[in-house]
């Protein structure tokens, strides 16, 4: 890096030919190597063949989003009667942290066990985002294909926590997800703005083509004339996850018909946003000399919900002293 920081490749295996790369910088997961059906194995996530990409050609790809993921409207938000005002770098809105978010920075790696452990230091109004914050964040790979993330986070002052990973999946290794199919635990949504800023309603799925309530393919509804997919171009929306059974449980599943490959995703966080991808237009070069077009890939960002702290009816996010934030996000890989 040219402020003289090494960033370092890392690698995670397991018996079952799994195997998942990640750096420090941004905490990026890098590759994640799978087999299909046929014990064929393909790298299932979007990203770079060096550096360089990550630091120039961003989409967020494989990164830890911090100090919020997703979009905060107008960049605003009032804690303890205070005002703060965080920086605009999504048309009108601040997102997933600013422009130096926890995305673009470089961990401290520790290699823990069978794991990797990254750590950063948040300064007190990095970001604009108040509060001394140290963030924790580790990887590890189990037997059962399962890629575990562990998050954490302290601070000195009350401040706003949303931590999040963005990688792109693509189950089928390369063309688009749209025949991907879907299920998602939640029976509501919280629709957007034309800026894509929460409204505050809760709304139903049923009847609208954001129900994933069963296996559906990602492109069966995907153009359809309906107002929340004309705003994000696509899906770029948080779901409500079913609070039952409470705690850790399984959200969503993914299914790529041609190579087999099945991801589960599980977390006790009460949103998940799933994007589909709608803003890659061809122009960004990825592995293998691959132009990413529109659908490549497609994101499950177990989260809080975006804006929370402009609606008081969404689950709360304040981290104060004393406290700890922690959750857990396992991506786990089979085959039908």
């Amino acid at each position: 890096m040219s402020e003289g920081c090494d960033i370092r490749l890392f690698t995670l295996t397991n018996n079952h030919g799994m195997e998942v790369k990640i750096i420090n910088y941004g905490g990026i997961v890098v590759t994640i190597n799978v087999p299909d059906r046929d014990g064929k194995v393909d790298d299932v996530v979007l990203g770079h063949d060096t550096l360089e990409g990550y630091l120039h050609r961003s989409r967020f790809f494989g990164a830890l989003i911090g100090r919020y993921a997703n979009r905060i409207a107008r960049g605003r938000f009032v804690l303890n009667g205070v005002e703060y005002c965080l920086g605009i770098n999504n048309g009108v809105n601040h997102l997933h942290g600013g422009f130096k978010g926890f995305d673009k920075v470089v961990w401290r790696p520790a290699v823990v066990g069978e794991g990797l452990r990254l750590t950063y230091l948040s300064a007190d109004g990095e970001e604009d985002y108040p509060g001394n914050l140290r963030a924790v964040v580790t990887y590890s790979l189990t037997e059962a294909n399962e890629l575990r993330v562990d998050y954490q986070a302290e601070t000195d002052r009350d401040t706003i926590m949303n931590l999040t990973n963005h990688s792109y999946f693509n189950l089928a290794g390369y063309g688009t997800i749209l025949d991907h199919e879907l299920t998602i635990a939640a029976d509501a949504f919280t629709p957007v703005d034309a800026t894509l800023i929460p409204t505050g309603e809760i709304r139903n799925v049923r009847g609208t083509p954001f129900d994933f309530t069963s296996p559906t393919p990602i492109g069966r509804s995907v153009n359809e004339d309906y107002e929340q997919l004309r705003f994000a171009g696509g899906y770029d929306h948080n779901f409500v996850l079913r609070s039952e059974p409470a705690g850790f449980r399984k959200v969503a599943t993914v299914h790529d018909p041609k190579t087999g490959r099945v991801l589960e995703i599980s977390t006790e966080q009460p949103g998940i946003q799933f994007y589909s991808g709608n803003f890659l237009d061809g122009s960004i070069v990825g592995k293998g000399a691959r132009a990413y077009v529109k659908y490549s890939g497609c994101c499950f960002e177990t989260q809080h919900f975006p804006d929370s702290p402009n609606h008081p009816n969404f689950p709360p996010t304040v981290l104060r002293p004393g406290e700890e934030y922690r959750h857990t996000t396992v991506f786990k890989f089979t085959v039908d």
